[in-house]
Formats: C-alpha cells, sequence, structure tokens
C-alpha cells in the first residue's frame, strides 16, 4: 500500500521485481507515473487492495478481468512455455488446476470490491476515466 500511496502522490516510488521461476521478488526498480493522471495496478492479487485504496481516497475503479477460462488457458501455457518458466509437464498440470479454480478467483476478486468485466469494457471504463482526469 505504501508504494501505491507513494505513486499517487509522488508520481514515483521502488517497485518489486518477481522472479516468476523462483516464485518471489528478487529485486526493486524505480517506477515514474510523472505526468499521467492514473495508474493501473494490476495482478492476481489487486483485489486484496481495492478496499483499503477507496479507504484512502486512491481508487478510480477496480475490475477484475472476466474471459472465457478456456482463452485464458491457452494464453497462459502459451506464455510459460515460451518463457519456460518450469517443465511442460508442470505448466499443464498447474494450467489445468488454475482453469478450475477461475471461477472461484473471480468471485473472491468481486468479493473484495472489483467489479467483473469483459476486457473491452475494462479498457472503455479506463479511456472514460483518463478522459476525466487531466495530467498531473
Amino acid at each position: 500500500m505504501e508504494t501505491i500511496d507513494q505513486l499517487a502522490q509522488r508520481g514515483r516510488a521502488d517497485v518489486p521485481v518477481y522472479a516468476i521461476g523462483a516464485d518471489r521478488r528478487v529485486a526493486t526498480r524505480p517506477f515514474e507515473v510523472t505526468g499521467s493522471p492514473l495508474f493501473i495496478a494490476e495482478g492476481i492479487f489487486a483485489a486484496e487492495i481495492v478496499e483499503e485504496c477507496r479507504r484512502r481516497g486512491l481508487l478510480a475503479g477496480a475490475y477484475a478481468l472476466r474471459r472465457p477460462r478456456g482463452a485464458t488457458f491457452v494464453r497462459r501455457l502459451a506464455r510459460d512455455l515460451s518463457e519456460q518458466r518450469k517443465a511442460p509437464k508442470v505448466l499443464i498440470r498447474r494450467g489445468v488446476a488454475l482453469l478450475r479454480a477461475e471461477p472461484a478467483v473471480l468471485r473472491r476478486q468481486t468479493g473484495l470490491g472489483a467489479e467483473a468485466a469483459h476486457a473491452r469494457e475494462i479498457l472503455r471504463r479506463v479511456a472514460d476515466l483518463v478522459a476525466g482526469h487531466p495530467p498531473r
């Protein structure tokens, strides 16, 4: 939360760098949003901070991407195989488990305050948000 607060207040912060294969944070790097009226925090855990961002007045919108589970499975598997993140058998097994868990993940994200929507709708809403905020 402190990193998001720094980005919102100062336009810059040190952000974590993760090694997916190692499943952990390995470093930090400077990140700036200077000149941008808004920034997007995304990821599987983004919904975990929706309520706190709302409480601090930092939230412009919170969305959970709703798309066909099969498409998500194929995209994730193609990405992970091309990046050689883990052995193919592990990636397939993990992908199937995530495919099965996706409805529960979406329910959890919406329960934490994110609004489920398809990609086009999210892009339209974000464009509307940006249009309503002048550059810093």
